[in-house]
């Protein structure tokens, strides 16, 4: 599978670890960046970048998810979100790792690189990717509500 990770200063050291981990689990990992630590960088520019790789890889056919990365994983989930298609989920434990997936076939999970460990980042990630989506009626009902809302400001109730 392919996966598009992106981080700001704070998520560096985690995002190098989970590209050496993943890649060994035979992913595809694509760096967004950022390449060198820099303490007043922007991670808007480079989580976007990631989310849009990941809807490019989806319009061509290719599996894929992106990861992104902050301090708390807040404003990086944002900035992905912005991007049209993307489901970018917050995740901080086991249950929210599976839910984003079983519920809201999120695309992009967002973690905090200062709220955990990188053993337990790279945990939260595996079941996030293992985790199929449902394709229970009422979650597609409620993701392709979303995604109206999305392309045209349209509230569907």
């Amino acid at each position: 599978m392919r996966i598009h990770i992106a981080t700001d200063h704070a998520g560096l050291e985690l995002s190098h670890f989970l590209i050496e981990e993943l890649t060994k689990d035979g992913h595809h990992v694509f760096d967004h960046g950022p390449t060198t630590y820099d303490a007043l960088d922007d991670y808007p520019g480079f989580c976007i970048n990631a989310a849009l790789a990941v809807i490019a890889d989806k319009n061509a056919g290719v599996e894929a998810f992106g990861i992104v990365l902050g301090g708390s994983g807040n404003g990086e989930q944002m900035a992905a979100n912005k991007v049209e298609g993307i489901r970018a989920a917050l995740v901080w434990n086991e249950s929210t790792a599976k839910l984003a997936r079983e519920h809201n076939n999120a695309n992009v999970v967002a973690v905090g690189a200062r709220q955990h460990t990188q053993d337990e980042v790279l945990s939260l990630i595996k079941i996030f990717i293992a985790e199929p989506f449902s394709n229970d009626e009422r979650h597609v009902r409620r993701i392709n509500k979303i995604g109206i809302f999305e392309t045209s400001g349209e509230v569907q109730l």
